[in-house]
């Protein structure tokens, strides 16, 4: 297990601090069935989560400077929501942050899928049918997220996003093995605090409601790690947390 620590961050590098949370709730979240890059209704009562994770970040005083979301519009308009908070009026959204593409899969009872695909959720690199694989949705989604680290340096930031791009940033960013993680909880009143010098993830922290790495005992957080000695930074190999 991953411990947390208390190292203080020195605030004369530049920075840059990612609030990312999940969507809101859908339908097809609620029956079982695969989604992907489909879409559908929210659920009845779906505000209830947003608001939630919303009276956290005003508890915490937490002001954004932009907010990216996916493309898919469950993602969309949850950005819209907290965008319209805070006066926001410009929400970016982009492919590069969609959920990982099921292909033919979508609409698929999970449980049909969990039979009859052994690689599902066991096998990052296994490319489903008509889509990709979760390797490939966490190369494109963490490297846009990298991008962000050079183009809001100084800032705070929102992500709206989806439980697997989550999964793939906790991974990536602290140094975890992807496969053991592809199954993780994540809700959709997770709240993930991001924080990097330059292009390294220093401190992570959960606000909301404690996602499955948390919860399984993977990580404690908040979980911090100082900078390298300048003379073994040529040594660190990954920008991530671990």
């Amino acid at each position: 297990m991953l411990s947390s620590g208390h190292i203080p961050i020195d605030r004369s590098h530049k920075s840059m601090r990612a609030i990312v949370v999940r969507h809101y709730k859908t339908l097809i979240n609620a029956s079982g069935l695969i989604m992907g890059w489909g879409d559908a209704p929210p659920v009845k009562g779906w505000e209830a989560d947003l608001i939630y994770v919303n009276s956290i970040l005003d508890e915490q005083n937490i002001k954004f400077s932009a907010v990216y979301t996916s493309f898919l519009e469950r993602a969309r308009q949850t950005g819209m929501f907290y965008a319209r908070k805070r006066g926001i009026r410009l929400v970016h959204d982009t492919i590069a942050l969609n959920e990982i593409n099921y292909g033919t899969l979508y609409r698929k009872s999970k449980t049909w899928v969990e039979k009859n695909i052994p690689e599902h959720k066991k096998d990052p690199d296994f490319v489903y049918p008509g889509g990709e694989s979760f390797r490939q949705m966490q190369s494109r989604s963490v490297e846009f997220f990298e991008s962000l680290t050079h183009k809001r340096q100084g800032q705070t930031i929102l992500i709206v996003v989806h439980a697997g791009v989550i999964r793939g940033f906790i991974s990536h960013f602290l140094g975890l093995p992807y496969t053991e993680n592809l199954k993780r909880k994540i809700t959709h009143r997770y709240i993930g605090d991001f924080q990097f010098k330059d292009e390294r993830c220093v401190r992570y922290d959960e606000l909301g409601t404690p996602s499955g790495f948390v919860r399984d005992g993977v990580i404690e957080v908040p979980l911090e790690r100082p900078e390298p000695p300048a003379s073994q930074s040529h040594l660190t190999a990954s920008p991530g947390c671990i």
